[in-house]
């Protein structure tokens, strides 16, 4: 693991490196706007990609770094993210932008403007809790890569039967929340409701190069 700080027309921004020992790809990842790259599925992929080939980049946005605890206008994420990507690219590597939530947003809407290879969307916030007609969709439909959804069950900011149909695909993670969280009482468990994350970016970034 190797952390970078790296200079935005946001602020400073960091990228904390997983790499794999043979990488064919470089997966970037952005936290959302409640919380950082400490989150469940943005560590458990950290974690195992890289033996898949997978070089795995957690990026943090300027304002987590700057220690701030509300995040800027997406036109200010997406400043940020842009910062970023010169380092991200600089392996030579294919670039998979990703994140959860506002992270899979920034994602989307750069996705063709910086050249990414695909796009995978962790929690897409299609729209706003209980306000349906809120709807973000044309972000996802409008990211011209391919793009791999994955989404919690019960995920109040939309379940996956609201999705509409589009050019990407999209992985269930059952009774999982916003943040992949499941109940005591589900069918699965937390370390399996995890593992249906894991195991589906592998699969995806396998057929992805």
């Amino acid at each position: 693991m190797t952390t970078e700080i790296i200079s935005t027309d946001a602020g400073d921004a960091r990228v904390t490196w997983y790499r794999a020992r043979t990488a064919r790809l470089v997966l970037a990842l952005g936290h959302g706007a409640g919380g950082g790259i400490e989150a469940r599925d943005l560590r458990a992929l950290a974690g195992v990609l890289p033996a898949h080939g997978v070089s795995v980049a957690l990026v943090e946005q300027p304002w987590r770094v700057a220690g701030k605890k509300v995040a800027p206008a997406p036109k200010t994420l997406d400043t940020g993210w842009r910062g970023v990507w010169p380092a991200l690219a600089a392996p030579g590597l294919p670039v998979i932008a990703g994140g959860r939530s506002a992270g899979a947003r920034v994602a989307c809407r750069t996705a063709t403007e910086l050249g990414a290879h695909a796009v995978l969307a962790l929690g897409f916030p299609l729209h706003p809790p209980g306000r349906p007609e809120k709807s973000r969709a044309g972000e996802l439909l409008g990211a011209g890569v391919p793009t791999l959804v994955v989404q919690g069950g019960n995920d109040p900011f939309g379940r996956p039967e609201e999705f509409p149909d589009g050019p990407y695909d999209l992985v269930e993670v059952p009774s999982g929340d916003h943040g992949f969280a499941v109940p005591k009482r589900a069918d699965i468990t937390q370390e399996q409701a995890v593992a249906v994350v894991t195991d589906a970016v592998v699969q995806w970034t396998g057929s992805r190069g």
